[in-house]
């Protein structure tokens, strides 16, 4: 039976809600995870991409950047409506039943509005944020020069404003198993 989403928060209807984490947890796991794949729309095209990303906790924000021209910007362009994703996968989970198989994963998607950021002093600050997610030891005009004009003129540098996100975590270490049916013998399990 299909349910109607028309007009429901992205996040309602959880169909295991016992994997939801908590906001902390979201924090926490979008400071850590490398990452992430932004899906836009216009009209009847769907694109997603995978990029590098920084939760700006401050402003309660994912940042991302991409080429100054390109699909990624021209959808954000006609429609700034975006979500995200970033998960981590771990083991694979057999079961003795077909639709019990499973993996080990965590995942976050968060649903927002992008904007393009067009201040260059905001640009390079959040460009920075980036690079420190990423490189935390290293400076910019010690380790590394500093972001040039010319550099910030070829690049769009994005901010999702983050409207909604949702964490799930399932790590159990075995699936579901059925007594109806003989158990699988431990090396499914190494």
């Amino acid at each position: 039976m299909s349910r109607n989403y028309e007009n429901q928060s992205p996040i309602a209807f959880q169909r295991r809600p016992h994997l939801t984490k908590d906001d902390a947890w979201i924090r926490a796991f979008l400071k850590n995870t490398q990452v992430g794949h932004v899906a836009t729309c216009v009209e009847n095209q769907s694109y997603l991409n995978p990029t590098t990303f920084w939760y700006d906790e401050e402003n309660h924000q994912i940042v991302f950047h991409s080429n100054i021209a390109g699909r990624v910007r021209s959808n954000i362009e006609s429609n700034p409506k975006v979500s995200m994703e970033a998960s981590e996968l771990g083991k694979l989970l057999p079961s003795n039943v077909a639709l019990e198989f499973s993996l080990q994963y965590r995942s976050v998607i968060v649903f927002g509005t992008a904007r393009i950021v067009s201040d260059a002093e905001e640009a390079k600050k959040l460009l920075y944020g980036l690079l420190a997610k990423y490189f935390p030891a290293m400076t910019a005009g010690r380790e590394y020069r500093e972001i040039t004009e010319k550099e910030l003129r070829a690049t769009s540098v994005y901010a999702i404003q983050i409207e909604e996100w949702s964490g799930k975590e399932n790590w159990d270490d075995r699936a579901e198993q059925s007594d109806e049916w003989p158990a699988l013998d431990e090396k499914w399990f190494e």
